[in-house]
């Protein structure tokens, strides 16, 4: 793992908060805090600026939306992973984010651990949602009747076919919010050998992420 640490912007417009959270990550050799922003229009100047790894955007902010202010920030540093840190449980707040191209979905009941552990996994391209909006989620798809889209849609009836019993037993694992290392103390397996059949799910699933994943199979199992 590189010595050099994740470079990390906070948007939020509470400054108690924002410093308070600055304070928790800084205690982390592996994250550095290099600017704040208390509302948007700082926040795009700080990330063009800054050109960050991570961006943690909460969605209320002074006269606009988080989410709103997703693609300027995509456009402002092109290369930063964002995830929305907010207390919103909004479905509707939920979906719009991920379209728009955030890469996780936190509340700010999360513990410093699921923090942390996020802040890395969106650095490695990784997509986290706490497990209170993943169901929520999925509500949302199965309301509309439908799966999430991808670029190329399956030609088998049922994807989930092609799994192998291990694959299936890891994707459970992660529609109930489980991340890599909890899975691979779970399943008594390296960390490492999560991350591959991971990459094996997605790629035989033709997803791009864990969150579509955990969306299809709680798409394809029955309610209640």
């Amino acid at each position: 793992m590189s010595a050099t640490p994740l470079r990390l912007l906070v948007v939020d417009d509470h400054p108690l908060f924002r410093r308070g959270l600055t304070a928790l990550l800084a205690t982390q050799a592996r994250l550095q805090v290099v600017g704040e922003a208390g509302d948007a229009g700082e926040a795009l100047r700080r990330a063009a600026e800054l050109q960050p790894d991570v961006i943690l955007l909460d969605h209320h902010l002074p006269g606009v939306s988080g989410v709103d202010v997703l693609e300027g920030l995509r456009q402002a540093a092109p290369q930063a992973r964002v995830l929305m840190l907010t207390v919103s449980e909004d479905a509707d707040t939920l979906t719009r984010a991920l379209q728009r191209g955030a890469h996780g979905y936190l509340l700010k009941t999360v513990d410093s651990d699921g923090l942390v552990a996020a802040i890395e996994r969106a650095s490695q391209g990784e997509s986290t949602i706490s497990p209170e909006m993943t169901y929520k989620l999925v509500n949302a798809f199965q309301a509309l009747g439908t799966t999430p889209t991808t670029d190329a849609p399956s030609p088998v009836a049922d994807p989930l076919a092609q799994l192998s019993p291990r694959e299936r037993e890891i994707l459970q694992q992660i529609t109930a919010g489980a991340s890599n290392k909890e899975i691979a103390r779970q399943l008594e397996i390296a960390e490492t050998t999560v991350k591959i059949h991971v990459q094996h799910i997605l790629r035989k699933l033709n997803l791009s992420s864990r969150v579509q994943a955990a969306v299809l199979l709680a798409t394809r199992q029955p309610s209640g």
